[in-house]
């Protein structure tokens, strides 16, 4: 019986370590799996004002107007000026709009850095739509280079019909640019 006994406990005490083997392992795939999947669901949802990316423009634009702000920035460090050549701009729902920034490197090497961006009001994210954008990119510009980059976008129609956001008049879209992590990839050499 003591034998019986001690194989029970030898069966139990390795359930637990493969029970805490795989809670570990779950743990950390959940860390490595975390950031990707909120980024998938921001970019699904427009959560906390993330843009969407289209293929293609709308093929209905509404005649309700709305302004678009355009917020340009740097992280501290960087040593770029950035703006956006059009600060505001007023556009019909539905219309495909482009608006270019300019960027200036006032170092006197080589600079990479990459924009991140988003869109207030939060709930307005889900309805701004990017067909072509400088933000997906590192951009590198050489000492003393200006550049000039587009944003092509448009206000999706189904705005109009959220009931929540149905009556707004201006979206705020806003860049910052942060040196990048992975010099090597770049828009520009």
């Amino acid at each position: 019986m003591p034998e019986a006994l001690s194989l029970s406990r030898t069966q139990s005490i390795r359930a637990t370590f493969v029970a805490c083997v795989a809670v570990v392992v779950v743990m950390v795939g959940a860390a490595y799996a975390a950031v990707p999947l909120y980024r998938l669901f921001c970019q699904l949802t427009g959560f906390g004002g993330t843009t969407q990316v289209a293929a293609t423009a709308p093929e209905n634009i509404l005649a309700q107007t709305i302004s678009v702000r355009f917020d340009a920035n740097v992280a501290p460090g960087l040593p770029w000026t950035f703006k956006a050549e059009t600060p505001v701009t007023a556009l019909k729902i539905g219309e495909t709009a482009t608006i270019f920034y300019r960027i200036t490197n006032k170092a006197t090497e080589a600079v990479t850095a990459q924009a991140t961006y988003n869109v207030q009001p939060d709930l307005a994210g889900r309805y701004f739509n990017k067909l072509q954008c400088f933000c997906f990119s590192d951009v590198t510009l050489k000492p003393g280079e200006t550049l000039e980059v587009p944003v092509v976008f448009f206000v999706d129609p189904a705005l109009s019909s959220d009931k929540d956001i149905a009556s707004l008049d201006e979206i705020t879209l806003s860049y910052t640019f942060f040196p990048s992590k992975n010099p090597k990839s770049r828009l520009r050499s």
